[in-house]
């Protein structure tokens, strides 16, 4: 505990202990601190990172999951800043995660602040008219079920799965925790049941590393595309001793530098449950050497795995900082899922460093509110930057982006209250277009982006299915969140919303059934 207390000095953690007492009741003490991040226009906003320990239910066993606070954006005036810019994120960890704490009956109150919206909606597929260019665009306009008045503007762009995209092969590095930590049914047996599957699906022009760590990092196998010595290396896997999880970093980026592909897909793939207690420890320290990393030309995917210490925050931050994906395994289902069903999407990239910045109209907006997407804010000026990263979006994968929107001369348009500045409209303002989505990106190997841009108008919903369902997801988790905007949402309206676009989907139902596990007095 006291390393934990000392990151959290030493880089702006807000740190949440509990002690467990022999009826199970917590006592809790806070120390906050602040670091300030860049965001749009000149709205102030904070990085918020939380370390928790609470206590188990019994009142034995400790928890000591650590999450990173999301602040939750607010409305912003079209007329002050009419931008909105952030990074692609097609992570879906925080969904699965909280998919394992509902199914375990967790007092979601504790880690409520720590949910990603925009990675639970992520999560499931929409319909999208695929065309022949490198991102197919598909949106809807509609009301807004938690506040009547306002519109809700759902848009999902997807890139094209038939893209050219040169493969000569898969380098793989099997990343594996093997820390003591790691010595239960839900995670080291998982994460080897796991890669087997991933094994499964290669071919003769990949390759397959295995490398370990605990106390100190080991090289078990490199460069094979044997199934069965690919297994074996993975069987011999055992949990014992410290975490040195920066020691493995290293290690697993030399053996992918080592077996390097030229124009393959080079990707190391790290199983862990995020507790890392030797080497370097902290969250910012830990990013450091990942953004060092990513300039190999190594691309990265972080599995999540298990309960009671699991390190949301770790794996999340470090995938974010090291041109990645981050995925929560809580089921052999959910393997086979992200690492065979959708691999395609998470291992083959076709765009790099994607952004996007959405200009709003005066004429037709008065105030927008991003739903999710909190940790991935940019500047304005961070958009056309090509230094400034991005996320990265595979082949076949979407980006689904959402906004609340207060339209001008609407019920709920308090106007800007500004002396200078109503102008008059110019011929593009008065076009009726809602807004206008640029996407910035850099194809796999250029240094280079290029932009695209889609004007929107409210042509009202293009799929019911797909909007109800999302709203249900949206609504659902700003009642767990317990956020100010959620108006009249209801755990009830959620399950009906979401029930109604199900689309006799399995994941969809899947999600309606949690729903019901929440229950509408949450």
């Amino acid at each position: 505990m006291k390393k934990k207390v000392l990151a959290a000095l030493l880089t702006g953690t807000m740190l949440i202990s509990a002690t467990a007492c022999s009826s199970g009741t917590r006592a809790e003490s806070t120390r906050v601190y602040y670091e300030p991040s860049e965001t749009q226009g000149e709205m102030d906003a904070y990085v918020e990172y939380e370390s928790t320990t609470v206590a188990a239910e019994n009142g034995e066993n400790f928890n000591t999951e650590e999450y990173n606070i999301i602040k939750e954006n607010g409305f912003v005036d079209v007329a002050q800043s009419p931008l909105s810019t952030f990074a692609a994120d097609v992570d879906t960890g925080s969904y699965c995660n909280l998919r394992r704490m509902i199914n375990g009956g967790w007092d979601l109150k504790n880690v409520a602040s720590s949910i990603r919206t925009e990675e639970m909606v992520n999560y499931f597929d929409y319909k999208v008219e695929n065309t022949d260019k490198i991102f197919s665009v598909q949106y809807s306009v509609g009301d807004c079920p938690w506040n009547p008045g306002n519109k809700l503007l759902v848009l999902t762009m997807q890139a094209n799965s038939e893209i050219n995209v040169p493969n000569e092969g898969n380098n793989y590095v099997f990343l594996i925790d093997t820390s003591g930590s790691m010595d239960s049914d839900d995670k080291l047996p998982l994460v080897r049941k796991s890669f087997k599957l991933l094994a499964g699906t290669l071919t003769s022009n990949d390759r397959v590393s295995v490398v370990t760590y605990a106390g100190s990092a080991a090289t078990l196998l490199e460069g094979s595309n044997d199934y069965k010595e690919i297994c074996k290396a993975i069987d011999s896997v055992t949990a014992s001793g410290g975490t040195n999880g920066s020691g493995g970093i290293t290690a697993a980026y030399k053996c992918a530098e080592k077996n390097f592909i030229k124009n393959g897909n080079n990707r190391v793939i790290i199983a862990s449950d995020g507790d890392m207690n030797l080497g370097i420890t902290s969250q910012s320290g830990l990013v450091d050497l990942i953004k060092e990393k990513k300039e190999t030309g190594v691309f990265l995917t972080t599995l999540g795995f298990g309960t009671g210490n699991y390190s949301d925050a770790n794996m999340e931050s470090i995938a974010d900082a090291g041109n990645g994906n981050y995925f929560y395994i809580d089921s052999i289902d959910e393997a086979e899922r992200v690492l065979c069903e959708k691999l395609k999407q998470t291992t083959v990239t076709v765009a790099k460093d994607v952004k996007f910045q959405v200009e709003f109209n005066p004429a037709e907006v008065a105030s927008y509110r991003q739903i999710g997407y909190e940790n991935r804010q940019m500047s304005a000026r961070d958009f056309n930057d090509d230094k400034k990263d991005g996320g990265e979006i595979g082949a076949g994968a979407q980006v689904t982006v959402c906004y609340e929107l207060i339209l001008k001369g609407s019920s709920n348009d308090t106007g800007s209250g500004l002396k200078y500045q109503d102008t008059e409209l110019n011929d593009k303002a008065k076009s009726g277009e809602l807004c206008t989505v640029a996407v910035r990106y850099k194809a796999p190997t250029s240094d280079e982006s290029t932009k695209l841009e889609y004007p929107l108008k409210d042509n009202g919903i293009s799929s019911r299915e797909d909007f109800n369902f999302i709203c249900g997801i949206i609504e659902a988790s700003m009642l767990i969140r317990n956020s100010e905007y959620k108006g009249n949402a209801t755990f009830d309206s959620a399950y009906q919303l979401a029930k109604s676009g199900t689309d006799n989907n399995k994941y969809r139902e899947e999600f309606c059934t949690l729903l019901t596990k929440l229950g509408a007095d949450f």
